[in-house]
C-alpha cells in the first residue's frame, strides 16, 4: 500500500499579503525559513519562491520590516 492516496488533496491560494505576513516570519526571534516553512505547512522552496516573486513585483525587499532606533551614548 505505499504511496497510497488517502484523500483529495487541494491546492491551497494565498494572498500576496499572506505571503508577505509569512516572509517576515523568518528570522523573528531566530526564527528560520525551514521552521517557518514547517509551521505553515509550506515547502522551503515556496517561501524562497514567495520572496523572488514578491521581490520582482517591488513588494518586499530584504530590509521590509527594518526599524532603526536612535542610541544615546551619553555625553
Amino acid at each position: 500500500m505505499l504511496g497510497e492516496v488517502l484523500g483529495v488533496e487541494r491546492r491551497r491560494r494565498w494572498s500576496e499579503d499572506e505571503k508577505l505576513e509569512i516572509l517576515s516570519e523568518v528570522g523573528v526571534g531566530g526564527a528560520s525559513v525551514t521552521q517557518v516553512a514547517q509551521r505553515h505547512e509550506i515547502t522551503r522552496s515556496q517561501i524562497y519562491g514567495w520572496r523572488r516573486d514578491l521581490k520582482k513585483k517591488g513588494l518586499w525587499s530584504p530590509d521590509r520590516g527594518t526599524v532603526f532606533l536612535p542610541v544615546d551614548f551619553g555625553e
